[in-house]
């Protein structure tokens, strides 16, 4: 039988719209192709296992996820980085990011959601709500956070047709009783996947978990350090794609093929061997999380005569940055390291977050980059509201600053591209 037949059924068995998910798949290769193969020249060898996952996004890791639910493993989906991937992971548990990065399932919540919510909600609940996502449809339980006002809303409709657990997250930082209650939200969430999973986590496989985790995230550390060489041996577009990848595939598999990748980048690097001519111009992207297949913005720099080489998002450093040491007996201790790992990530619903401007100017310098672009997703308040004083500060500094405020359509990609043009010749 056909792969493509095989897929259809399995598809069908999940309960997914196969017309509409026909659709998606049928536009995903032209747009992937317009972005990644026609607009980019001497990309890494490595490239190629990533160019091949995101080929068959719904084909070989689905089937793995139902050979994995057969096999009693728990799937769960996220939304977020403040769910961490270490708890899931250490309950024999498979951890799902489900974010959506286009437009196209927003037809499914036509009625079930106010048109003024931002981009990335209306796509992840369209893509549920729309039986378009068998990453959606495969999880036996979501975990949502309260990071934003919008989300805590959008779990209340999430749940009427999907279990949802919801997972409570300090909205004020440096207090100590916000950090006692995030451990305690962390303990809370340890009872409900032990309850889902039928298995009960131990400190010894917390710290297993804990440590691939880490050896994870260590890798894409490798491959960001290495677009701080002049030129930068991976594009921008390509690492973005390298860190939406890692938010659902096999950890295991990550921490290979990243580190294969960030091997090659760092001889790349030693080779003077770059995907962009020596001295263009660099650009540092902070803001919303990007999630499959929202390449706009990266694509436009990069097409303009720029590069990006750095990321402050939640698809880029904020991913990585934040560490813990591996240490604790026992599981309360080790979820004090988690949780002090977590709050260190300095996400705009925090209030005050200045340490977020902090990184930016940090990264800027350390990635030698000549302009900032302060992405905001359409009705994102907490990061609209940053980008105003961000901007401001980053000019203090002495950085020169692009805003740009977009959704997932495509209609304003021509008006962009000319501000993005613009900017780049102000850095000449």
């Amino acid at each position: 039988m056909a792969a493509d037949d095989t897929n259809h059924q399995m598809w069908e068995k999940l309960g997914i719209d196969l017309a509409k998910h026909d659709q998606l798949l049928g536009v995903l290769p032209t747009i992937y192709k317009q972005v990644y193969v026609d607009s980019q020249q001497n990309r890494p060898k490595g490239m190629g296992f990533f160019e091949f996952v995101i080929g068959d996004v719904h084909g070989i890791r689905i089937k793995e996820l139902v050979q994995a639910k057969a096999d009693g493993k728990m799937i769960v989906g996220t939304f977020c980085l403040y769910v961490p991937d270490e708890i899931i992971v250490a309950l024999d548990g498979v951890s799902i990011g489900l974010c959506g990065g286009t437009n196209f399932s927003n037809y499914a919540i036509e009625g079930v959601l106010p048109t003024n919510t931002c981009a990335l909600i209306k796509s992840a609940l369209g893509f549920g709500f729309g039986k378009i996502c068998p990453y959606y449809a495969i999880a036996d339980i979501l975990v949502g956070e309260t990071t934003c006002d919008g989300k805590k809303k959008a779990w209340e409709v999430l749940a009427k047709n999907k279990a949802v657990y919801v997972m409570e997250t300090p909205q004020l930082k440096g207090r100590t009783q916000a950090r006692t209650h995030f451990i305690d939200e962390l303990k809370a969430l340890v009872k409900q996947l032990e309850d889902v999973s039928g298995k009960r986590l131990t400190a010894e496989k917390l710290r297993d978990a804990m440590e691939k985790i880490s050896k994870k995230r260590a890798q894409l550390r490798r491959v960001y350090e290495t677009r701080k060489a002049n030129p930068p041996p991976i594009s921008g577009k390509d690492s973005l794609l390298v860190s939406q990848i890692a938010f659902y595939d096999d950890p295991d598999r990550q921490i290979e093929m990243v580190g294969k990748l960030a091997d090659e980048c760092e001889e790349r690097v030693g080779k003077g061997e770059g995907v962009v001519p020596k001295d263009t111009k660099r650009i540092l992207l902070s803001g919303t999380p990007q999630a499959v297949p929202n390449w706009k913005l990266h694509d436009i720099v990069e097409t303009s005569g720029g590069v990006i080489v750095c990321e402050e998002t939640c698809t880029g450093t904020r991913y990585f940055e934040s560490t813990y040491e591996l240490k604790g007996d026992t599981v309360d201790e080790l979820l004090e390291r988690i949780a002090d790992r977590y709050l260190g990530i300095n996400c705009a619903c925090f209030s005050p977050n200045t340490a977020r401007t902090d990184d930016i100017v940090r990264l800027a310098r350390e990635y030698n980059v000549d302009g900032v672009l302060l992405y905001t997703l359409s009705f994102c308040d907490p990061y609209q509201y940053e980008a105003v004083s961000l901007e401001n500060d980053l000019k203090k500094a002495g950085i020169k600053v692009l805003s740009i405020n977009t959704d997932y359509a495509s209609e304003d990609a021509g008006q962009i591209k000319t501000r993005v043009e613009a900017f780049l010749e102000t850095l000449q």
